[in-house]
């Protein structure tokens, strides 16, 4: 309504989006100042400057909007970007080559960590803890993984 435009934040503080700056999309052509109207499910309700009608709005649906990275505050030690990881080398525990990450992605019960198998064929997909995650390391460019050992079932005869 009015030009409203609804938008889903990442950032730690999600009501913090409106703080950053201007957001600006992906392809860096246009860029909006925000100020968020209300909380909705799934987000927030918010105005972009220079979208005036819901028209405007709508044309906008699926637009992925960034924040300037200068803007945002330098990790704390241990701590690094989502972003920061795609491109990373992966490597099993013994240092073997698997491929390098594409993506982590937000399910909601929990992150996952994706990379394309340096042998090809479909991405892979690694709950993102610790556990299975032991190493990040972004200044080497290194992520390594702890293989998941699924539990194998008898089949009686």
């Amino acid at each position: 309504m009015r030009g409203e435009a609804k938008i889903k934040s990442f950032t730690d503080d999600p009501a913090a989006v409106a703080s950053y700056g201007p957001l600006e999309t992906e392809d860096a052509t246009r860029r909006f100042d925000v100020k968020i109207v209300r909380t909705i499910k799934g987000g927030f309700a918010v105005r972009l400057s220079d979208v005036t009608t819901r028209e405007e709005a709508e044309r906008l649906k699926g637009t992925r909007l960034y924040i300037d990275r200068a803007v945002l505050p330098a990790p704390d030690e241990d701590e690094f970007y989502y972003a920061d990881l795609v491109g990373l080398r992966v490597e099993d525990v013994d240092g073997a080559f698997l491929g390098k990450v594409k993506a982590v992605q937000e399910f909601g019960a929990g992150d996952m960590l994706e990379y394309v198998p340096d042998k090809g064929g479909e991405t892979v997909l690694v709950p993102f803890t610790r556990e299975t995650v032991p190493v990040v390391d972004v200044t080497n460019g290194l992520i390594v993984i702890n293989p998941l050992i699924e539990d194998e079932e008898e089949i009686a005869p």
